[in-house]
């Protein structure tokens, strides 16, 4: 028996609204946006530049149903994109009028735990605050090497132990803020700014509802960190044909460092199974189906799989990397090989 759902009204950004930066993330998009959707999240304000894939067109379909506002994002004076798009975020009016706001990329899931199945849910377990931070669970590939037009929550379920990261990296958090005037600025893992005299008013949580006082708060867990009723799934790397993708696109944040060895090494972290999210990717998968069937997202999804495909042969083909694509192959577990930084 075919199961079919219908895509939830539209609320022109609402309550719960997600920042976001992307380039060339069309073979993604849809699925994150359609989780976050079945976990409650109402609107996405999503800036581009230099898609070459169709993503911004993506995103224009979905602002023409009612689901994104989508926004281009000129960075040719060489700043980066994630922090240039914040910055310009903080007047769009769905992020002024939101009651929560999160930063999120379209690699972070999150995993809402104890049976929860919305963030509202979560926040009443929580109690009141004014931020929660999530902090990352990083997947590997698993060993997976060819790129699938498959639901990434599925496709990849290894990952970091739960209470013992790998490196400094794994320890790092998003965080869910209200819109309450105590944040004048928006950065990619925690909102800043408080106005002087009030961080003593600032309620900021773990995901087990221990509050710690904001001098205190870096933009990584801290010791005793709860991951009681949430865990951000980060799926930084992918399979070995979407990194090379990745690589070439370049890095939102720090764009003079390039995504080689030393990023694989740390990013593609295959300790432990974990399929907990799986609950959550078949709610996903419902209406990730729906926005395909709009005949219009459906083609684009398809022209964006059918380019990325193609963009991953021509990078097999570049002089060196076919030989930085061998050592992901040898080191697509874990990382054994001398790592040293390369000229390709």
């Amino acid at each position: 028996m075919t199961i079919t759902v219908a895509l939830p009204p539209p609320a022109l950004g609402g309550s719960h609204v997600i920042m976001s930066t992307m380039k060339n993330e069309g073979p993604f998009l849809l699925e994150w946006i359609a989780h976050n959707l079945a976990i409650g999240f109402t609107g996405f304000v999503v800036f581009t530049n230099d898609c070459e894939d169709g993503t911004d067109l993506m995103l224009q379909r979905l602002e023409e149903l009612g689901y994104c506002s989508h926004r281009p994002n000129d960075v040719s004076d060489g700043s980066p994109p994630q922090h240039k798009a914040l910055r310009r975020a903080t007047a769009h009016p769905w992020v002024t009028g939101a009651e929560w706001l999160m930063c999120l990329d379209v690699d972070e899931f999150i995993n809402l735990r104890e049976g929860l199945t919305t963030l509202d849910q979560m926040i009443a377990k929580i109690g009141d605050c004014d931020a929660v931070s999530f902090v990352w669970k990083l997947f590997g590939c698993g060993g997976v090497c060819d790129f699938e037009d498959a639901l990434v929550m599925d496709q990849f379920t290894l990952a970091d132990a739960e209470d013992d990261p790998a490196n400094g990296r794994a320890t790092g958090f998003k965080t869910l803020f209200r819109n309450n005037g105590l944040f004048r600025r928006f950065n990619p893992h925690r909102p800043k700014n408080v106005p002087a005299g009030r961080e003593d008013e600032v309620r900021w949580s773990d995901c087990g509802g221990n509050h710690m006082p904001i001098a205190q708060i870096g933009w990584r867990a801290w010791d005793g960190f709860s991951h009681k009723y949430a865990r951000l799934h980060h799926y930084s790397v992918r399979s070995l044909d979407s990194f090379l993708v990745k690589r070439d696109r370049g890095r939102t944040n720090h764009i003079a460092r390039e995504q080689t060895e030393h990023y694989w090494s740390d990013m593609n972290v295959n300790r432990a199974q974990d399929d907990t999210i799986a609950p959550h990717a078949d709610r996903a998968r419902l209406l990730l189906e729906a926005f395909k069937a709009d005949p219009v997202l459906g083609d684009l999804h398809n022209q964006a799989c059918a380019w990325h495909r193609a963009k991953i042969t021509e990078l097999k083909g570049r002089p060196g990397w076919d030989a930085f694509y061998d050592w992901l192959y040898e080191n697509r577990i874990e990382t054994t090989a001398v790592i040293e930084q390369t000229d390709y």
